[in-house]
């Protein structure tokens, strides 16, 4: 048997806290690490993927989650990602694409996701969302609509589950307009099973459709597992208008109650997405937002 020296314990010991001390500083609010939905550099990743993660890395993200793999491999992916210092924790799918789920399913498996991420719903009958836009198409849904994407959800997250994934639900904000003496979302919550559906709370979206997100943090804590943190300025601003974004702690957003009420719920991963980029140039600004979530 081998002994080591006092000198050698103090040595290894204040190691250990210079290596938990700088894995620290990269982490966020939560005591979570530091993430960012790719989203937001949408415009960058096409040109050059491994560049673009590249600079994320190098600004403190330590986390991500997609909104596309640009025609990348998982191969390609998990390689570009290790490079950047990054771990690809989840990816976005519209309901739309979620219909034909095997080849999301080997994709993920194949990168080593841990979720499957359902970004928007969709109209039972898509044909009668033609002419409507998007937002047009979700206002328009009735609460049998809604109730057959719970349905959806729920037979989703049953195939995502059985393929060693977890599946959640990203909300934007007209699931937070009351139509016709409902919430869309609270119909959501009612009629998905917490056993296969996560949420993901999209903070910034629920405050834009009328709603505190703390106060769902505290009513269903065990449902939420993610956040997605977004800044706009709302000063003169109504429904109905284009919220202008900002950068993190340059907005309206009540942060502070919020990562408060998270704190009581079991969220795993929190990622910044930042929509727009008007006052500065996009990696400077998300830069600033990574130094923000490091700083609470």
């Amino acid at each position: 048997m081998s002994f080591i020296s006092r000198r050698e314990f103090v040595a290894g010991a204040a190691a250990c806290a210079a290596m938990l001390a700088a894995e620290k500083s990269w982490a966020s609010a939560l005591g979570l690490p530091v993430g960012l939905q790719l989203y937001s550099v949408r415009e960058f990743l096409p040109k050059d993927y491994q560049g673009t993660l590249n600079q994320l890395g190098a600004m403190g993200y330590r986390e991500c989650e997609a909104a596309g793999f640009f025609g990348h491999t998982p191969a390609d992916v998990k390689q570009a990602m290790a490079r950047a210092g990054l771990h690809c924790v989840s990816a976005h799918y519209p309901m739309q694409q979620l219909q034909a789920l095997d080849d999301i399913l080997h994709f993920g498996s194949e990168l080593g996701l841990e979720y499957i991420v359902c970004a928007s719903p969709q109209l039972r009958e898509p044909a009668k969302a033609k002419g409507l836009g998007w937002v047009g198409a979700l206002e328009a849904m009735s609460a049998d609509d809604w109730k057959w994407n719970a349905d959806q959800l729920n037979a989703v997250g049953k195939r995502v589950r059985a393929a060693g994934m977890k599946f959640g639900y990203h909300n934007h904000y007209v699931e937070f307009h009351e139509q016709d003496s409902f919430l869309p979302y609270d119909l959501l919550l009612q009629n998905t099973d917490p056993k296969l559906v996560d949420m993901e709370m999209d903070c910034g979206w629920v405050v834009i459709g009328g709603h505190k997100p703390e106060d769902y943090l505290t009513r269903y804590p065990d449902r939420y597992v993610m956040l997605h943190v977004k800044e706009f300025k709302l000063e003169g601003w109504k429904p109905g208008m284009e919220p202008v974004s900002a950068e993190m702690g340059r907005g309206s957003i009540d942060y502070k109650s919020i990562f408060a009420a998270a704190k009581k719920a079991r969220i795993e991963h929190i990622f910044v997405e930042q929509e727009a980029f008007p006052d500065m140039p996009a990696m400077q600004a998300l830069k600033v937002d990574a130094d923000w979530m490091r700083s609470v």
